[in-house]
């Protein structure tokens, strides 16, 4: 008898769809109207910032920062830049400078992020990259190697990258 509620249990797991990321920033009503194909929603400046070797794994973009900011949700916060689905997993980054000082800034948008995940999307949250949170930093890395401001930046599960290579 255990086992046959087992197999029911797994049966029932294999048949709930998973929701694509279209249809999860569909469903996320702070952003619901500001998905985009491809990579349509990074700005032009940032678009060199994040490289997919097959575009046709690409299942849309989200400019988190701008699409708040058009509605003027969270005019105070540190929102976050980006979202892309790569593969059907959902990676989130934010360009931004990487010195010392601007440390603690990105770590508050990186907790706004999470905080928003969890509240107010999560659809997307449920869909996101084992490893999803990536600092693209641009003019280089400044951050002293082994410094306090550094071991915070990887303990908070974030990854500074010069750009995000998606494969």
């Amino acid at each position: 008898m255990y086992l046959n509620l087992l197999q029911m249990i797994n049966k029932k797991r294999k048949t709930i769809k998973r929701k694509t990321f279209k249809e999860a920033v569909e469903s996320t009503p702070d952003v619901c109207n500001c998905y985009m194909v491809g990579k349509q929603a990074i700005i032009s400046s940032d678009r060199n910032k994040c490289e997919l070797t097959v575009q046709s794994k690409c299942g849309g973009s989200l400019f988190i920062d701008e699409c708040l900011k058009q509605q003027n949700k969270y005019p105070q916060d540190n929102r976050w830049d980006y979202a892309i689905d790569y593969n059907s997993e959902v990676f989130f980054f934010e360009v931004h400078t990487a010195n010392t000082s601007q440390v603690s800034t990105v770590l508050k948008k990186l907790q706004w992020l999470k905080d928003w995940l969890i509240r107010k999307a999560p659809e997307i949250n449920s869909i996101k990259a084992s490893a999803p949170y990536y600092w693209v930093h641009t003019n280089g890395y400044h951050i002293l190697p082994n410094s306090s401001q550094e071991r915070s930046v990887i303990q908070k599960g974030l990854k500074p990258v010069s750009k995000l290579l998606l494969r």
